[in-house]
């Protein structure tokens, strides 16, 4: 009969290293420390796993300065005490996926400041391949201060961005779907998408129901169209016609029940939100300046439909100007599900960020350059997930036709950089530069109009060439004095 292996419970209950062990850990541990000033004297660091973790101490703090320890609860809080005895503050610990969490907590709990490190920063270092030395290795950086801790948002946050992340997969849960109904119908025959263009509306869902619940009559299935839809009842009949067959309408009925059932979540998860964000607190609004009372030009707004995805909160755009302190949807292309990313992802403090520079390189929205000798060596796309980057993206795709200020700045920036990609990201940036000012400042954006910015392009424009013919020994002349 085969050994069975030990599980990680049992091998680590089960008794410790022996001395034969230790003396073979502590001669593969490297004692030469780089001539570096000490920032953090009372150092560790913790090599995260699954089933384990590594942590390591100085040297003179323990006689076996590496220990491993079990993921379960009981090994952790035995971890957090090791460290009090061994008089350690703080701790470098790398993020690997969301094993992390649990032992952030933990340690946060018994007094110990964590430091989470992107493991980019520390992959690179040759030698550093066991989980011993690594842990180790950890340590030492953050002794002398050679680690960055990541962004976190504050801890009254985290409910909203883990209720506001389940949500968004809960959309994309739904739009997966809509496209097996789509699947299903086109399979049939059913081509309604050819005369209606959203199934999952009032009419597409009325006749979705109507064919599950067994009418095959075309005419009649046109009959329960809305009003608005554009396409007449014979067009939509003869998208109607189609094979019937008992297992696509079975993948159809599924499809249906899981678009519902979905909703239903995302209706719960709308709840949750709500009662998290009424637990926030308030942000006093700071007056705008003098200079920018004057009026903004008026602009039409039309009234958008409300989208399947649309948070069903009364006042979301209120409760998140209370939150925050501002209102980010004045700034024109960023609507209220935008917002409502920003503040579950980042928050409303802005203190973590030095700078709005330092703001939109976190969100990988800067260009990547590696720089030698005062120079440029090198370009490159920075490879960078970030959900409020995304958001930022899309809100400045809508720019396009906007007859505001940021709109025919986006249009600008179309016609000058070479590639449509670049000048959404460079559209993004700008607006997560908007954003930062506003939580930062407090105060509101003011859009001036398309035609303003026109103006102070021209002026810029014209500035610039009268300083190249000036300094070619040309000066520029109207064509009304030239002539």
């Amino acid at each position: 009969m085969a050994k069975r292996d030990k599980s990680t419970f049992e091998r680590l209950r089960a008794d410790r290293l022996n001395r034969k062990q230790k003396r073979e850990l502590s001669r593969k541990v490297a004692d030469g420390d780089p001539s570096l000033s000490i920032v953090n004297p009372n150092a560790g660091g913790i090599d995260v796993g699954n089933e384990s973790h590594f942590a390591s101490v100085p040297s003179d703090r323990d006689p076996n300065p590496v220990h491993e320890f079990g993921c379960w609860t009981s090994d952790l809080i035995r971890m957090a005490e090791w460290f009090v005895s061994c008089r350690i503050d703080t701790v470098a610990v790398q993020a690997t996926g969301v094993y992390w969490i649990a032992l952030d907590e933990v340690l946060t709990r018994h007094g110990i400041r964590v430091v989470l490190v992107n493991a980019r920063n520390t992959r690179n270092v040759p030698g550093r391949k066991t989980d011993v030395q690594e842990c180790q290795w950890l340590m030492k950086l953050h002794t002398y201060g050679l680690l960055r801790d990541s962004f976190r948002p504050s801890r009254e946050m985290e409910g909203v961005r883990t209720i506001w992340r389940l949500r968004d997969r809960h959309v994309a849960e739904a739009g997966r779907a809509v496209q097996h109904m789509q699947k299903a119908l086109t399979e049939m025959n059913i081509q309604i998408a050819n005369a209606i263009s959203d199934i999952t509306g009032v009419s597409g869902m009325k006749i979705v129901t109507a064919i599950l619940d067994g009418q095959r009559d075309p005419y009649i299935l046109a009959d329960l169209r809305d009003k608005r839809v554009r396409a007449s009842r014979e067009e939509v009949a003869r998208s109607l016609e189609g094979t019937w067959r008992e297992d696509l309408l079975f993948e159809l009925d599924q499809a249906l029940k899981s678009y519902r059932f979905i909703h239903k979540q995302m209706e719960e998860c709308d709840k949750r939100l709500e009662g998290y964000l009424k637990k926030l607190p308030n942000v006093p609004a700071v007056p705008l300046a003098a200079e920018n009372q004057q009026p903004a030009p008026k602009k039409t707004k039309k009234t958008k439909k409300v989208r399947d995805n649309q948070p069903r909160i009364a006042n979301l755009e209120e409760e998140l100007t209370r939150i925050c302190g501002v209102n980010l949807c004045s700034i024109d292309g960023i609507s209220v599900i935008t917002a409502q990313t920003i503040v579950a992802e980042i928050g409303t403090d802005m203190k973590a960020f030095a700078t709005e520079k330092n703001f939109t390189s976190w969100l990988g929205l800067t260009p990547g350059k590696d720089f030698s000798g005062g120079s440029v060596v090198s370009k490159g796309k920075r490879k960078v997930k970030n959900r409020v980057a995304a958001a930022l993206r899309m809100a400045a795709t809508t720019l396009l036709k906007s007859d505001s200020y940021l709109g025919a700045r986006y249009r600008h920036l179309r016609r000058q950089l070479p590639s449509k990609k670049a000048a959404v990201k460079a559209m993004a940036r700008h607006l997560g530069e908007l954003v930062y000012r506003l939580f930062t400042h407090g105060q509101a954006w003011v859009d001036r109009g398309a035609a303003y910015y026109e103006k102070r392009r021209k002026e810029i424009d014209l500035a610039r060439l009268t300083s190249l013919a000036g300094a070619k020994g040309f000066r520029l002349i109207p064509f009304a004095q030239a002539s």
